[in-house]
């Protein structure tokens, strides 16, 4: 299938940490100007969608066409800076997020973004009170999907799932993070990155021959590298436990085996009701030993209030 370049989409400047609303405001802007690159690509496709265009076929002729925006592989936080919704929504259904490990079996109604768009609309300024209250109980921002409007389009099923941006970015960076603390707290970084630099290349395989601490930007290369031998790298760095680190060390090594176990299956071809069970138990243990790494996992409240006083405990060290 070939690929065509369309766009190069814009690269947002970091946040400057002076204070919460300057990074808010800087947040809005990059949001703004990725929506508006979205809505210039879009436009051409729009038009083509309404009007149709002849194109040349595989068979040699040439027919009228009405091609249409099918898909769009990206990460969450991607889907929600242009689908409109919170960062704890998803693009698909209406499912709050308090609600995200419930009865797996309910169904949640397939969230219309036509009529989000309608009720913003149509408001009255009266109403503002109602509307205001309206759409933050369905995690949505208020007109704010650019993919709205497009000809046979439905908003809702544009996102796709694919391994890298759901697994390896969405997940495997963050259980990362987690483990660099946990490491840290039990004195075991240096082993973990012994083991790491000792692992022998292999076809389709590679490892950065540095401590993983000193890599600055993991490649996706890396990060695909790393789920295949990050349970064998942990088994080795948590050896030799005594008796107050034993049951820690066991809960950690089963978190992160059942998510690379779980990301290693999605990878197959085809699945049978074994296949499926076995990804069902490796999701359901991941969620009950997580709880292992809970205080490695700082949450935005408590990073922002860290960066406050940052500048005020700097002042009080000595240098």
């Amino acid at each position: 299938m070939p690929i065509l370049l369309l766009a190069l989409l814009p690269v947002p400047p970091k946040f400057t940490g002076e204070s919460d609303r300057a990074n808010e405001a800087q947040r809005q802007t990059n949001t703004d100007v990725l929506r508006a690159a979205f809505y210039l690509v879009l436009a051409p496709l729009q038009q083509v969608a309404r009007e149709g265009t002849v194109m040349d076929c595989v068979d040699g002729k040439t027919r009228l066409c009405f091609p249409i925006l099918s898909a769009r592989i990206a990460d969450h936080a991607e889907h929600a800076a242009l689908q409109g919704i919170g960062s704890k929504s998803g693009p698909k259904c209406e499912l709050p997020c308090e609600e995200l490990s419930g009865d797996r079996r309910r169904m949640y109604e397939t969230r219309d973004y036509m009529l989000y768009r309608e009720k913003a609309l149509r408001h009255e300024p009266a109403e503002a009170a109602g509307i205001g209250q309206y759409f933050p109980q369905f995690g949505v921002k208020i007109g704010s999907n650019v993919f709205t409007g497009l000809d046979r389009v439905s908003p809702a099923d544009l996102p796709k799932l694919d391994l890298f941006h759901n697994n390896y970015l969405g997940l495997f960076k963050h259980v990362m993070a987690w483990v660099e603390g946990f490491l840290k707290k039990h004195k075991r970084q240096q082993a973990v990155d012994d083991a790491w630099k000792e692992i022998p290349p292999y076809p389709g395989f590679s490892i950065q021959k540095m401590a993983y601490g000193e890599i600055t930007q993991l490649q996706a290369k890396d990060i695909r590298n790393l789920g295949h031998c990050i349970s064998a790298i942990l088994a080795s760095a948590l050896r030799n436990a005594d008796n107050s680190q034993y049951q820690d060390f066991k809960s950690a090594l089963k978190c992160v085996s059942a998510l690379a176990d779980f990301t290693l299956m999605a990878q197959y071809r085809s699945h049978t009701p074994d296949t499926l069970s076995y990804m069902e138990s490796d999701r359901q243990t991941f969620h009950r030993t997580k709880v292992i790494f809970l205080e490695f996992r700082t949450l935005k409240a408590t990073r922002a209030q860290a960066n406050r006083y940052d500048p005020e405990l700097r002042e009080l060290i000595p240098d």
